[in-house]
């Protein structure tokens, strides 16, 4: 088997796929910028090599690439600093290519197609993003298809929506899953009953896992949608009829988001992607079926009793204390 390494790897994501190849028991490396972190999440795997890197040091992302033949690019930034997504590509690239990386894979998102012009969206869907984190993830992208183009490397990028499950702290629906299981108000930004998709984040390793061994995936972009089109109210109703708990909602939309933004920096940086709650963006994956074949996707009922099973409870703890 050729050697696989997950850079960016310590989250969710990441974790998912290296849940997937440590099933079929292939080894692979994990990269990231704190050992602790990396330790933490896989350091009870004995098929995971920890590695870590300094980006912003040509020599450091080579050390981090070289003996990879395919390379899954995870890197995260704050969400007030995605100025930083081409920059960090390009210095992965180059540091890839020095080191003989033969194929690289980006885990991408729904933000370099703007407004959706129609419903479901096609990978042939015109990329013309009218925010800035949506110009920079499509700056990314361009950076790393040109590679393509130029035979420097064979890449493609996979794209997810949101998603959510088990331990999943940055999913839209998260404070909601606490309120559930653990009582209190949740937090959640709204509008709450337009039509959405999430993808279970246990869904995505298999997936990837596939794509990495299918040569006919590079040189494209794909999509990897979620179970079908819901909704943050529908899945509400869900944790709601799973634990028999009505749950106290605080929803936040964009005028609430700007005023939270004055002294939060992440809330700040909501406002402007908003327009994916108000307006549907459903993905359409089935060139990506084609291509690997059926893909399992955990139906939503199943996600969120898996994703409230996960949730520390905390109600009885906090009786006792009091």
């Amino acid at each position: 088997m050729s050697k696989v390494a997950l850079f960016g790897a310590a989250g969710v994501i990441g974790q998912s796929i290296a849940a997937a190849f440590g099933s079929q028991g292939r080894p692979y490396r994990v990269v990231g910028r704190s050992e602790a972190s990396l330790r933490k999440a896989f350091g009870h795997d004995p098929l995971a090599e920890i590695v870590t890197w300094n980006p912003d040091s040509p020599a450091s992302v080579r050390a981090a690439a070289e003996g990879v033949d395919t390379l899954i690019y995870m890197v995260g930034v704050n969400y007030w600093q995605f100025e930083l997504h081409p920059e960090l590509m390009r210095k992965t690239l180059d540091g890839a290519v020095a080191a003989g990386v033969k194929h690289l894979i980006l885990i991408g998102t729904v933000y370099p197609y703007g407004w959706a012009q129609s419903n479901p969206v096609r990978e042939d869907h015109p990329r013309e993003p009218h925010t800035f984190k949506g110009h920079m993830r499509k700056a990314q992208e361009d950076l790393l298809m040109q590679a393509h183009a130029d035979g420097r490397i064979r890449a493609t990028v996979l794209r997810l929506p949101d998603f959510y499950g088990p331990g999943v702290e940055a999913s839209l629906l998260h404070r909601a899953a606490q309120a559930a299981v653990n009582g209190g108000t949740a937090d959640m930004v709204g509008p709450l009953d337009r039509p959405h998709e999430f993808v279970f984040v246990p869904d995505v390793g298999p997936v990837v896992a596939r794509l990495v061994e299918t040569p006919a995936g590079f040189g494209k972009i794909w999509h990897l949608a979620g179970a079908g089109a819901t909704s943050q109210r529908e899945l509400v109703a869900e944790m709601e009829r799973q634990t028999g708990a009505k749950l106290k909602l605080r929803v936040a939309g964009k005028t609430m988001l700007r005023l939270i933004g004055l002294f939060n920096p992440f809330m700040r940086e909501m406002v402007e992607m908003n327009y994916l709650m108000t307006e549907p963006l459903v993905m359409d994956d089935s060139a990506l079926q084609r291509l690997i074949g059926p893909i399992h996707k955990t139906p939503y009922v199943e996600g969120v009793r898996q994703m409230l099973a996960a949730i520390p409870k905390t109600r009885i703890l906090s009786a006792a204390i009091a």
